[in-house]
């Protein structure tokens, strides 16, 4: 049930299977974005409590630690107990996650049961991983053995806070590693929960560690430090090329990167117009456009533009914005004030550009940070809104004549994430999808993000791959063993 006065139980740092106060005693607020009132004052973490949180995880990743000595099995089996906790207390869970990031309460139980499958398809990979035996050349016995990387550093975003958690915490677990992670300063309340029913699940001491603080120091911290060996992070283009220069310049860490998107969504001539804009709709405006693979690039095939437009519109104007724990609301606030100002910021400039406003552009309501769904008509690839990640529910409608040079078009800008396609001749789905720049393809769908496949960008979207077997491999380390036998068998 969902629950607007959800208790606020944990606010401190977890180091160790312990709720511990910051070293320098200093909190900073979380507040809830439907009303920019505060929830709770949480601890702050910097350097000083990563150094903490790293020596636990190192005393639990020491050759001879419960952890280490644990089977592949059992570790999977923790990673069950912690998704069946988490079932028991999913209510809770996606309260705390409207309260703090403004989704609409089923939103956020979609999340809560969406991580517990993360959590269970990892839990049955743990004990599948393995290496090969290698016919090598001579009297030589050789095989692979797959390790653990070690210590990881895991900072995540604010839009997905309780997901992304789950697609960190499940390989690097799955894989043996102890994690210490930094949840978004704007969203930290379900990470916290999380570390409190990692305890509850029976993980040993210093495998889960969660330090709630600020980018700059306590994210820092983590990306610099000279004992973590990876590093993943969710967020930015900005913020990750500077997570990976902090990697390179101390310990020359692993590095994952899941960064930001502009994302194409080419509507063929052929399709149903009323299924394509329904498939946009949905594209866009998911999460209040805080999505990483928001189609916010709407490619429309000249022949039905107008149309489309027309239908887009009226989904726009039919959203129901209102507050998350209001039965019927799809849509809830921005993040923060600082998104909403950006978001707003960009309204504007795409009106000043010339792109014509069909709906929406304004704000909602007299507290929080609301703001309509919006949607422009006649853009050009050269406006600031086609261009640049908006973040919010911005939704640019583009006019093209051909495939190609949807194609072209599509693939021209720095990011890679995702791309769709909206059409019933398998011919221009398969050119599509073999030719565009992008991690995901989806055809005649969209946001069809599953467990078991990858999940990544090209160009700057990112370096490596969430989810399935492949994000596994990114935790482990591969290390090769020859034995000279006596004769050759």
């Amino acid at each position: 049930m969902a629950n607007p006065n959800q208790e606020i139980k944990y606010t401190k740092i977890f180091i160790n299977n312990q709720f511990v106060n910051s070293v320098s005693g200093k909190t900073f607020p979380t507040v809830n974005p439907s009303t920019g009132k505060k929830l709770a004052d949480i601890a702050e973490g910097d350097k000083a409590d990563v150094e903490l949180a790293v020596k636990a995880a190192k005393a639990a990743f020491v050759r001879t630690s419960t952890w280490r000595q644990m089977d592949a099995s059992a570790r999977g089996a923790l990673l069950w107990k912690l998704s069946t906790l988490m079932e028991r207390d999913a209510s809770v869970l996606a309260s705390l996650e409207s309260l703090d990031n403004g989704k609409p309460f089923p939103n956020a139980m979609y999340d809560v049961q969406g991580s517990i499958k993360c959590l269970r398809y990892y839990a049955g990979l743990a004990d599948k991983v393995g290496g090969d035996t290698i016919p090598s050349d001579g009297p030589h016995f050789t095989y692979t053995r797959k390790e653990p990387v070690g210590v990881v550093g895991q900072i995540i975003p604010w839009n997905y806070p309780l997901a992304m958690l789950s697609w960190k915490w499940g390989p690097a677990l799955a894989a043996g590693c102890t994690i210490v992670m930094k949840p978004a300063e704007q969203t930290p309340l379900t990470a916290l929960y999380m570390a409190a029913l990692s305890k509850e699940a029976g993980f040993p001491d210093g495998v889960i560690n969660v330090v709630p603080g600020y980018g700059p120091t306590a994210g820092g911290a983590i990306s610099s430090h000279p004992e973590i060996r990876k590093v993943a992070f969710t967020g930015s283009v900005e913020v990750g090329k500077i997570i990976m220069a902090a990697a390179a310049n101390s310990n020359l860490k692993k590095v994952s990167l899941e960064l930001g998107g502009k994302s194409p969504l080419v509507i063929c001539e052929d399709a149903n117009v009323d299924q394509a804009a329904m498939i946009a709709y949905m594209a866009v405006f998911e999460n209040q456009g805080q999505c990483c693979i928001a189609a916010t690039r709407t490619f429309v095939h000249e022949s039905i533009y107008d149309q489309f437009v027309q239908k887009a519109g009226e989904l726009a104007k039919a959203r129901k914005v209102g507050n998350p724990f209001t039965e019927g609301t799809v849509h809830g606030p921005q993040i923060d004030d600082t998104q909403y100002k950006k978001i707003l910021g960009y309204i504007e400039v795409g009106q000043k550009e010339g792109a014509k406003l069909v709906t929406g552009g304004k704000t909602v309501g007299s507290e929080g940070y609301f703001i309509e769904p919006t949607i422009f008509a006649n853009v050009t690839d050269d406006m600031t809104i086609a261009k640049e990640e908006i973040f919010g529910p911005v939704q640019s409608i583009i006019k093209y004549k051909t495939l190609d040079e949807a194609i072209e078009r599509a693939n021209n800008t720095a990011f890679g994430l995702a791309a769709g396609i909206v059409t019933n001749d398998i011919n221009k789905a398969l050119a599509f999808s073999h030719s565009v720049e992008a991690g995901s393809v989806w055809v005649n769908t969209y946001l069809a993000v599953v467990n078991q496949a990858p999940f990544g960008g090209y160009k700057q979207s990112g370096i490596g791959r969430e989810l399935g077997k492949d994000s596994l491999e990114g935790y482990l380390e591969t290390k090769s063993v020859s034995i000279r036998l006596p004769a050759k068998f």
